[in-house]
């Protein structure tokens, strides 16, 4: 949510150019526990109405939950994705689809050999561009 929020608000003139996608998805799962915290400090507020707070309550335990089940999830997802060393950094980093960012120094980084060169672009990873270079070829 943090980084769409960035995006939003100019994430490109900011120096923000790429991120990898392990990172989004942390970052969101992230924001998630604090949005729930918010949620369920703002519950507090209707002590007198038992009804409403704990509306509030459940409320923000689902956020909770649901980013935990974020977590294990892209948990899940990074130990079967590629990890290579990034050429700009030398740290290890895992890849996320056809392109990705290092996970460290936000370089673009790609194995597929057709992109190498090409200006970075997340839409590389989608299935719609996928269809589309094979009815080119």
């Amino acid at each position: 949510m943090l980084y769409y929020l960035v995006e939003w608000l100019g994430g490109k003139e900011l120096g923000l150019k790429y991120s990898s996608k392990i990172n989004k998805i942390r970052t969101f799962a992230l924001s998630l526990v604090f949005v729930g915290f918010g949620i369920m400090y703002l519950g507090i507020f209707f002590k007198e109405i038992v009804w409403l707070m704990s509306i509030f309550m459940i409320l923000g335990l689902l956020s909770v939950v649901l980013s935990t089940l974020i977590y294990f999830w892209i948990g899940m997802l990074s130990t079967k994705t590629i990890q290579v060393v990034c050429p700009n950094c030398n740290k290890p980093t895992k890849i996320l689809g056809r392109v990705d960012a290092c996970m460290h120094c936000n370089e673009p980084l790609t194995l597929d050999k057709d992109l190498e060169g090409k200006e970075f672009d997340e839409n590389y990873n989608s299935k719609q561009y996928q269809k589309e270079q094979q009815e080119q070829q």
